[in-house]
């Protein structure tokens, strides 16, 4: 494979070697992933690939519709090329494998949140019921409610982790919020947005903005479990880290930054609404 740059204009590194088949699916091709993720040789990479597939197996996922076996044309200098054995990976299998990489490698770090994102982003497109939403006062009150499971998901993660009364709580959301909103924390966020205290920053985002959210406290809890944070800072500091990654993919793809998004109606009114339509189809 030929060397690529980590970034360019328009896609990273891992979006460059993904390849579609003649059905239009996406995949990436395990030699050229293992080259990407900095893996001189490929059977250290087997080692990962291994893992990843112990991982798929306790995620009850059928190991066949994301690792298949084929064989693949690699250099072997000299502009020669010989067919050596090699695996067509999903996106999700991709996301297990730099889940279970050398974490010390700044490419497999990046490889964490390009595949950590867009596979949340993936499962979410596929939602049978996301699909449906038409509106985006629909797509609002979705993401709305899944951002309120996953905040208490990520509080009981919190909470093992050792971040246990309230005011530790608050500090260690603002960490989060520090790192998606570029050094603004909640009190930074209500001020530039002009929301009053008593309005919550949840409310008055739009689908966009929630979805950026929702990424982080999802991919925040995972963290804190994978690598069993425990202790305070640590737990501040995971969380920084996956809101600034976030960010940071943000950036690359060419989206508007969360803090730039504008300001939505309080998510109270689209709920009283959709409530009275509901009442009126009943009627």
């Amino acid at each position: 494979m030929s060397k690529v740059s980590i970034h360019n204009e328009d896609n990273s590194l891992f979006e460059q070697i993904k390849h579609i088949d003649e059905n239009g699916i996406e995949y990436w091709q395990a030699r050229q992933l293992s080259k990407a993720l900095d893996y001189s040789d490929f059977r250290n990479f087997t080692k990962v690939l291994q893992k990843a597939s112990i991982a798929c197996k306790q995620s009850e996922q059928n190991l066949s519709d994301h690792i298949v076996e084929f064989n693949e044309m690699v250099a072997i200098g000299s502009g020669a090329e010989r067919e050596m054995s090699s695996y067509k990976l999903s996106r999700y299998f991709c996301y297990l494998i730099v889940q279970n990489a050398d974490a010390s490698k700044e490419i497999v770090a990046l490889g964490q949140t390009y595949f950590a994102v867009q596979t949340r982003l993936q499962e979410l497109q596929q939602l049978e019921e996301y699909n449906q939403l038409d509106t985006e006062e629909k797509k609002r009150l979705f993401l709305r409610d899944e951002m309120k499971k996953h905040n208490t998901q990520l509080a009981a993660a919190a909470k093992d982790a050792g971040v246990i009364k309230p005011w530790e709580y608050a500090v260690f959301q603002n960490h989060g919020y520090q790192g998606l909103y570029g050094g603004l924390g909640a009190k930074e966020i209500h001020k530039k947005k002009g929301l009053k205290k008593s309005q919550q920053i949840l409310d008055h985002m739009g689908s966009t903005e929630l979805a950026a959210n929702l990424f982080r406290a999802t991919q925040t809890e995972e963290k804190l479990k994978r690598e069993k944070i425990k202790g305070k800072e640590n737990a501040n500091k995971a969380h920084f880290a996956v809101g600034k990654k976030v960010r940071e993919t943000i950036e690359e793809i060419g989206g508007t930054m969360p803090e730039d998004l504008p300001v939505e109606e309080s998510i109270k009114k689209v709920e009283q609404k959709d409530q009275k339509k509901l009442k009126s189809k009943n009627n």
